[in-house]
C-alpha cells in the first residue's frame, strides 16, 4: 500500500481531471467512483479497478491483486473528491467498450434524447436496470454517463447495464434490424395512451425536461405514448416519466 501526502502528487492531479474534464476521461479511458457503495458494486460486478485511493480510517472490502491502494490523509482527500463531503474512498475504473451491437437480442432499451441533467441521466439508467432493461442509448448531447455525478446516481448500475453513444441514423437502422418498435413519450396526432402499447419488445425514448423529445427523434419513432396524469399537470420530470413507463412495461411481463 501507497501512501501519498501531497496534493500535487500525480495521481491526485489526475484524480482531479477524471472528476472535472469529460475530454480527459475520454482520453484516458477511466472514471472516478466516488463512494464505498460504488467501489463494492464495481467489485460485485466486475467493474474493471484500476485504482482505489481512501483515508486511513476507511474499511475497504479486500482488494484484488494488482489493483493499485494508495492512502491519504483527510485533507488530500478533499481536493480530490468531487463530493462535498467525502466518503474516505475513490475508486478509479476502466470504461466500458462502447461499439454498437450488431443485432440487440434483448426485450426492452431506453432511449434517452438530450438529457442534460447528470443526476437524471443516472437515476433512469438506475431505474432500467431495476426494472430489468436491457441496454440505454444516449443521443443528442446527453449527460456524459461518466461523471461523478451521473456515476453517483446510477448507485452501481453503470458496472451492471449496458450505455450506447449513438447518432439517431444509427440508432433507427440498429432497432429497425432487430424488430423492436421505438416508443416515444410525446404528443403526436398519433399519441396513445401509454397503458395500450404492446411492451413485450420495444425501446422507449425519453427527452429532456425543458425541450421534449427532439424533431428528429419524434420522425423515427413508431408511435408517441402519453402517460395520463391531472389536467393541471404540463409534464413529469425525464426521470419520473421514464420510471412509469418502465414500470407499466415491466408489470406485462
Amino acid at each position: 500500500m501507497e501512501t501519498i501526502t501531497s496534493r500535487s502528487n500525480p495521481l491526485c492531479t489526475h484524480l482531479r481531471k477524471l472528476a472535472s474534464d469529460r475530454a480527459y476521461r475520454r482520453r484516458s479511458g477511466e472514471f472516478l467512483c466516488d463512494s464505498p457503495k460504488l467501489l463494492e458494486e464495481a467489485l460485485l460486478h466486475g467493474g474493471d479497478l484500476r485504482t482505489v485511493v481512501c483515508t486511513e480510517d476507511a474499511a475497504l472490502p479486500p482488494i484484488p491483486a494488482g489493483v493499485r491502494l494508495v492512502t491519504v490523509p483527510a485533507d488530500v482527500m478533499k481536493s480530490v473528491s468531487p463530493a462535498q463531503t467525502p466518503q474516505g474512498v475513490l475508486a478509479v475504473c476502466a470504461m466500458r467498450p462502447t461499439a454498437l451491437p450488431e443485432t440487440l437480442p434483448g426485450k426492452r432499451y431506453v432511449v434517452l434524447d438530450g438529457v442534460q441533467d447528470p443526476g437524471n441521466v443516472g437515476t433512469i439508467l438506475r431505474t432500467a436496470d431495476a426494472f430489468r432493461a436491457d441496454g440505454l442509448f444516449l443521443v443528442n448531447a446527453c449527460a456524459d454517463l461518466y461523471n461523478p455525478k451521473t456515476v453517483r446516481a446510477t448507485m452501481g448500475a453503470v458496472f451492471r447495464c449496458p450505455v450506447w453513444n449513438c447518432d439517431i441514423p444509427d440508432l433507427r437502422h440498429l432497432l429497425t434490424a432487430s424488430g423492436l418498435p421505438l416508443y416515444g413519450a410525446a404528443l403526436r396526432a398519433d399519441t396513445v395512451d401509454a397503458r395500450t402499447l404492446d411492451y413485450s419488445r420495444c425501446a422507449i425514448a425519453i427527452g429532456s425536461e425543458g425541450k421534449g423529445l427532439s424533431q428528429e427523434l419524434l420522425a423515427v419513432c413508431d408511435q408517441t405514448a402519453l402517460i395520463p396524469m391531472s389536467d393541471h399537470c404540463e409534464s413529469l420530470n425525464a426521470a419520473m416519466a421514464a420510471t412509469v413507463l418502465l414500470w407499466e412495461a415491466a408489470r406485462n411481463d
